[in-house]
C-alpha cells in the first residue's frame, strides 16, 4: 500500500452497526489492545452501546482504523471522550492515525457539542496528541499496566 491510500470513513451509533461491523470492531480491538499489546483486560466494558463508532475501511472492505466516542458522563463526568483509538498493522505508518483523530474530533463535536474532549493517552504518545491540540492534565498513571496521561482538547 502506498501512503495515498484512500479510506472510506463512517461514524455509527451502536444501534446502526451491523453484526458484521460490530464483530470487525471487537476483533480489531482485541487484536491490537489485547494480543499485540499483551494486555488482558475486559474490552466489552458496557460503554459501546452509549457511544459512536468511527470506522475506516480500505478498498477491500476491511476495517483498518477505529475509535469510540463517548458522551459526557460515561468515561468522564464533565467531558466527552475519544478512546479505543486503533489503526491496524495493515495501515500503520501511512499517516492514517492523524486522519482518524481529526475525524474523531469532528464527530465528537458533531454528536456532543463544542465541549472540551478528554482522552486517556498512552504516555509515549503525549507529543503526538499534543500536536493535535491536546494538553496534558494531571500526572501520569497506570492503566492496565501501561503508563497513561489524561489529556484535554479545549472547545473551539
Amino acid at each position: 500500500m502506498n501512503e495515498s491510500i484512500e479510506l472510506k470513513w463512517e461514524c455509527f451509533s451502536f444501534r446502526e452497526l451491523t453484526l458484521e461491523q460490530l464483530y470487525a470492531i471487537l476483533a480489531l480491538r482485541q487484536e491490537v489492545f489485547i494480543v499485540e499489546q499483551d494486555c488482558p483486560y475486559l474490552d466489552a466494558d458496557g460503554c459501546d452501546q452509549m457511544g459512536w463508532h468511527v470506522c475506516a475501511y480500505d478498498d477491500s472492505g476491511d476495517l483498518v482504523a477505529y475509535s469510540r466516542i463517548l458522551p459526557k458522563g460515561i468515561s468522564y463526568e464533565h467531558y466527552p471522550a475519544i478512546g479505543r483509538v486503533i489503526t491496524s498493522a495493515k495501515i500503520r505508518g501511512k499517516k492514517k492515525g492523524r486522519e482518524l483523530m481529526e475525524i474523531s474530533i469532528r464527530e465528537t463535536r458533531k454528536h456532543c457539542g463544542n465541549e472540551a474532549i478528554k482522552i486517556s493517552a498512552q504516555s509515549h504518545l503525549q507529543n503526538y496528541y499534543g500536536s493535535l491540540g491536546f494538553r496534558a492534565i494531571g500526572g501520569g498513571y497506570l492503566e492496565d499496566g501501561i503508563p497513561h496521561i489524561a489529556m484535554l482538547l479545549e472547545n473551539e
